[in-house]
């Protein structure tokens, strides 16, 4: 088979959608300050509303005014945690609980939180990626201001069961988090089923622009201003709108919902398709994450015998783009805090692969990562000094 590119890091980020991209630049005439009294600006608010509208659509929340527009997942995280402080200053209510799996502006951020004196528990997880529930009973008490989960795993895919975690933290007084940035435009995503207080979204993840993201913020629930100075998001988030990058936002949102369930069942069928592949072409590699509560689009595969950062520079020498772990870590030569996390050790973390498909992997990508996969994984095995 010839030399292709096959870009296999959706997780990481995706390629802006043609409808996405034609719809921005068709907007790019709507340049006025939505804060603005005039028609232009008028017409320029009317727009982000129809965006905001959309965003909402996606997951389920029936008030559009629910939705708070950010610079992306991270503003939306760093939101919630910065509200938690000033909720939990002073009072009963201090203890965070959140997982050792998180995205590090999760863990971060409640690393901040720790450091200024609130408790704060790294729940862990089991070997397929899932929260221990017996140890968040235990850990969520009547001390506990908030659990932050997030529902689907950025580098295994695992999906946690957030509408059970929501009612065993409300039914403590706690408020719930979850950041659905994986999970958005993947699976059915419903702020209403799941019972949860505030949710983050980041537009990159869904064919959307970069730098602008979401939140949801429950009705009566307390929130701090990150960013302060204007009126704007009705005082939460202050600053001149991003009218390109959140019109964007709201047709890369429309378009997720409306393609959701041929999404999942053609993701589905292709992970399938790879995943099988591997196991039959290679010997002893592991499958991470859990086997049926995945994202469809997640496979993370540990090659023993065959370090990481080799297998993704050999395969990108055959025009294959995966990641070794989170885009975010990359750079680090510590392995995934993920895959520590389920319990593998560190040799075994540093020869992971996360293939994360997308809406334009095809069956003939899959097919050529199949040819080229298996002869790089005996070349770096034959040269290693690691056991496989």
């Amino acid at each position: 088979m010839d030399k292709r590119t096959v870009y296999l890091d959706y997780n990481a980020t995706t390629p802006l959608r043609a409808e996405v991209k034609d719809a921005m630049i068709t907007d790019l005439g709507v340049f006025a300050n939505a804060s603005s009294m005039h028609d232009a600006g008028r017409r320029a608010r009317s727009r982000i509303e129809e965006a905001r509208s959309a965003v909402a659509a996606l997951v389920g929340a029936p008030d559009p005014q629910s939705i708070v527009f950010t610079s992306g997942g991270s503003e939306s995280n760093n939101t919630v945690f910065a509200t938690m402080f000033h909720a939990g200053r002073s009072g009963a209510r201090r203890k965070i609980v959140t997982t050792a799996i998180e995205h590090p502006c999760v863990l971060n951020a409640a690393k901040w939180l720790e450091s200024e004196g609130f408790p704060v528990i790294f729940l862990g997880v089991d070997g397929q990626g899932k929260i221990d529930m017996d140890a968040l009973v235990r850990e969520v008490d009547d001390t506990t201001l908030l659990v932050s989960v997030m529902a689907a795993n950025n580098e295994i895919g695992t999906i946690q069961d957030i509408a059970r975690i929501s009612k065993l933290a409300h039914a403590r007084g706690a408020f719930i988090h979850t950041d659905a940035t994986q999970a958005a435009g993947k699976i059915p995503v419903d702020v209403e089923a799941w019972g949860v207080d505030y949710l983050t979204l980041s537009c990159h993840k869904i064919y959307g622009p970069k730098g602008v993201g979401a939140l949801f913020i429950r009705k009566g629930v307390p929130v701090e201003p990150l960013i302060r100075g204007g009126h704007q998001e009705h005082g939460v988030r202050a600053g001149t709108y991003n009218n390109i990058g959140i019109l964007g936002f709201g047709v890369a949102a429309r378009l997720a919902l409306s393609d959701l369930d041929r999404y999942v069942r053609e993701m589905s069928t292709l992970r399938a398709k790879l995943h099988d592949g591997i196991v039959e072409a290679i010997p002893k590699v592991r499958v991470n994450g859990h086997p049926y509560d995945v994202l469809p689009n997640t496979l993370n595969v540990s090659f023993p015998g065959a370090e990481g950062e080799s297998i993704l520079l050999y395969l990108d020498l055959e025009g294959i783009e995966v990641s070794t772990g989170s885009a975010c870590a990359s750079g680090s030569l510590e392995p995934s805090h993920v895959l520590l996390a389920t319990g593998i050790g560190p040799a075994l973390a540093h020869g992971s692969i996360r293939f994360s498909l997308g809406r334009d992997t095809t069956g003939g990508d899959v097919a050529y990562v199949l040819e080229k996969l298996p002869p790089i994984i005996a070349r770096l095995r034959k040269m290693s000094t690691v056991q496989a």
